[in-house]
């Protein structure tokens, strides 16, 4: 009996031990993390990004599936790497930023996939128009933080991204990949 006791007392001092370590990585570090895009303008590829998000997150290593993703970009912080770059895309034909200020990407499922990469799977609503999309992600610990990093890409047509005599693709490219880095504190 004292043996039983015993292995009962002990099984539950490492469960404590070990949950005491778990971490759930829930507080953005915005000034750590990026959303960033590229395209192909007449073939070249450029570069932007957007400067200003909101993000609740809420993610267990141990527990994946339980996790928790949401995501507003606001489309007027783009930035093209040109000031009238910025205006144009944030402009009716393209962003249409006064009708459509957020773009929104909330999580519906987490899966694992091993070797720390994940398949997350939910909506992404651009200019009014949602679509389902599955983003890989990796996520990396380091120390009470984490940093999850990814990429997708998007159809700019799915979501009327160049209306009017950009919705043709042969001076802008249909495909746009998007890249993101998440820094997050666990708590």
């Amino acid at each position: 009996m004292k043996r039983l006791a015993f292995a009962f007392a002990f099984a539950c001092a490492l469960a404590a031990a070990l949950s005491a370590h778990a971490v759930e990585y829930t507080q953005v570090q915005a000034d750590k993390s990026s959303i960033q895009f590229t395209y192909k303008q007449m073939g070249v590829a450029v570069d932007g990004r957007f400067k200003r998000f909101s993000s609740q997150i809420a993610f267990d290593p141990a527990k994946p599936a339980a996790a928790r993703a949401a995501f507003d970009v606001e489309l007027a912080s783009v930035d093209t790497g040109a000031a009238e770059g910025d205006e144009e895309v944030a402009g009716k034909a393209w962003f249409n930023t006064r009708a459509f200020p957020t773009a929104r990407f909330v999580s519906g499922s987490v899966k694992a996939l091993g070797g720390n990469r994940y398949e997350v799977a939910g909506q992404l609503s651009i200019k009014g128009r949602t679509q389902d999309v599955v983003v890989p992600a990796t996520f990396t610990a380091q120390g009470n933080s984490g940093v999850f990093d990814g990429s997708f890409t998007i159809r700019r047509a799915d979501f009327a991204i160049g209306e009017g005599s950009w919705a043709k693709f042969d001076v802008v490219a249909n495909d746009v990949q998007i890249r993101f880095r998440i820094s997050a504190a666990g708590k």
